[in-house]
């Protein structure tokens, strides 16, 4: 646990650009993904679910929502602020923001991870826009990982 927290608070070298813009570009699939259930969910729409079986029980059961609110609504707020964290960071190199948005992608796996848990042992049912979003937020987390794993610095005395 120490190391943990000594990895995630040593200060970043700086990180190539391209890497970021990787990293924005799954947040921004991951974003479309949500958005599109979050739209579908207000139009009263199930969308139609290919590959996998199981769109519309999954997208209206009671987990789907929290105090009626989807729960896709959170997925699309969650890439917001990621993407917002890394727009920071590539325009005026905001370590900090991009730090939190980084740090933010762990809360993304492990509701990932409850979701997948849901729809395989309790819903028995997938819905592959749920399963496109799992895909998105674990990339992330594990981007993340290779970025603090790869850029941290060792602190100078």
């Amino acid at each position: 646990m120490k190391h943990l927290k000594n990895l995630l608070t040593r200060p970043l070298s700086a990180i190539p650009n391209k890497i970021i813009i990787v990293v924005l570009a799954v947040a921004v699939l991951g974003f479309a993904d949500a958005a599109y259930l979050t739209i579908e969910h207000y139009s009263g729409e199930i969308p139609p679910c290919s590959i996998v079986e199981g769109c519309e029980q999954v997208l209206t059961s009671e987990y789907a929502t929290v105090v009626g609110i989807p729960v896709a609504l959170g997925g699309a707020i969650f890439y917001l602020v990621v993407m917002i964290g890394l727009f920071a960071y590539l325009e005026g190199k905001n370590e900090k923001l991009l730090r939190f948005a980084l740090i933010l992608t762990a809360l993304g796996f492990l509701s990932t991870l409850y979701f997948l848990f849901l729809q395989a042992f309790v819903l028995k049912a997938f819905c592959l826009y749920c399963l496109g979003s799992a895909a998105s937020s674990t990339l992330l987390f594990a981007l993340a990982i290779y970025i603090f794993s790869t850029y941290s610095r060792t602190q100078e005395i």
